[in-house]
């Protein structure tokens, strides 16, 4: 199935957002969340205090890439992580979930 015409604007306009995309810049930790990640959940509920527009995750996606934020992914693993843990994890309950 192919899209016809152009992509739908975002609900905040270019000034709405700056708002928003200061608050993102600080990070997620300074917003009360244990770490230092932004999740579309937490961008949303961001927008909605900010400046009162409920918008669906994917239109907090779209919103992103549309202001040239976009998802990463770590450089490296946590010091904390516990390999150990993991591996015993993946054997043991990986396999129930599935």
């Amino acid at each position: 199935m192919s899209r016809t015409g152009p992509a739908k604007p975002p609900k905040l306009s270019d000034d709405q957002f700056a708002e928003p995309e200061k608050e993102l810049v600080l990070g997620a930790a300074e917003h009360g969340w244990e770490e230092q990640r932004w999740t579309l959940a937490r961008i949303r509920a961001l927008i909605a205090w900010k400046c009162r527009i409920d918008c669906s995750s994917a239109g907090v996606s779209r919103l992103m890439h549309w202001h040239g934020w976009s998802w990463q992914c770590p450089a490296r693993r946590a010091v904390e992580r516990d390999e150990h843990a993991v591996e015993l994890w993946k054997k043991d309950v990986w396999p129930q979930v599935e």
